[in-house]
């Protein structure tokens, strides 16, 4: 079978239930995308290892992206980088790619944003990720995962329409979203702290602050905690998963305001999204595409590509 029963139509977010019920023989690849902040820890790999949804493989966003002249993770690869890393991870072109991460919901956005703009529409995150998937009373496996044959992959082309450069940011920087209908609303998805310039950011060296013209939406606005105990002794566990539709266009128009709201809804307004690394924009973005706004894209490098650089102009107040 191709894909799954989803066909060409796959949804953007599926549930556990709705990944467990996929029937047996479906084309189905099931992939963790888990990435953490450069100041934590944890490791993926060694976390995916210990434990993941059965069949799953693991994605290295880091390792499956384009070099960068300021040495940025996670760029977005172009189309040979990405045919090769979906062949190593058994995926075809008719796959159906359901992401996820150990957060809940973090990395995922993003992983699924690359798939969609090199035009793997068959891909899904799971809301919730693993632990989520586990709070459900779904079976994990542990050791090494099983090898997957490769499978070709042609490579396929970057929607650049979806991607922003430094150069587009800093000549959108120059106009007043006020006064100018042309302007793109950039949403920054860091914590508020970070885009004030009152928190110090998780890079060293890297200054705080934001892009003139900026709004601050905190990724997190886009989501719910929850929190789950494996069994009945050990800690609760903590993790994201999406908010309804309604509360992710409430937290919009807190940000934005009914008549930019209004804009963006309509198609008269385009958006950005940007965060620390091009990461966690990628929840934002989610968010803006669940509610139906297709005029959205990302500022690949975000915050880090940007303040690196000693020219760009930097806002350190509301």
């Amino acid at each position: 079978m191709s894909g799954t029963v989803f066909g060409d139509n796959c949804p953007l977010v599926v549930s556990p239930r709705q990944l467990f019920d996929l029937p047996p023989k479906s084309d189905v690849a099931v992939i963790d995308a888990s990435w953490h902040m450069p100041n934590s820890p944890r490791k993926a790999r060694e976390e995916f290892l210990k434990k993941r949804i059965p069949n799953a493989q693991f994605l290295d966003l880091d390792e499956a992206a384009s070099p960068h002249e300021l040495g940025l993770k996670h760029m977005m690869p172009t189309g040979q980088v990405f045919a090769k890393a979906c062949q190593s991870l058994g995926i075809s072109p008719k796959s159906h790619v359901v992401l996820y991460d150990t957060h809940g919901v973090f990395s995922s956005p993003r992983a699924l944003f690359m798939f969609r703009a090199l035009g793997h529409d068959r891909s899904s995150i799971l809301n919730g990720g693993l632990p989520h998937w586990e709070a459900n009373g779904c079976t994990v496996e542990t050791g090494e995962p099983k090898p997957v044959e490769p499978i070709e992959y042609p490579p396929p082309f970057l929607d650049q329409e979806v991607i922003r450069s430094y150069e587009q940011i800093i000549s959108n920087a120059n106009r007043d979203p006020s006064t100018e209908p042309i302007a793109e609303l950039v949403l920054d998805a860091r914590p508020k702290g970070r885009y004030l310039g009152t928190d110090p950011e998780p890079r060293p060296g890297l200054p705080s602050g934001h892009i003139p013209h900026s709004l601050s939406l905190p990724f997190t606005a886009f989501l719910d905690t929850n929190t789950y105990k494996p069994t009945p002794t050990s800690e609760e566990v903590t993790y994201t998963t999406l908010r309804s539709p309604h509360k992710i266009i409430e937290s919009l128009r807190s940000a934005l305001g009914d008549e930019r709201l209004k804009e963006v809804m309509e198609g008269k307004r385009g958006v950005v999204t940007s965060c620390g690394s091009g990461m966690t924009a990628g929840v934002l973005w989610l968010g803006l595409k669940l509610l139906g706004v297709e005029n959205v894209a990302l500022y690949d490098e975000s915050w880090t590509g940007y303040a690196a650089r000693e020219s760009s102009p930097i806002v350190k107040a509301n």
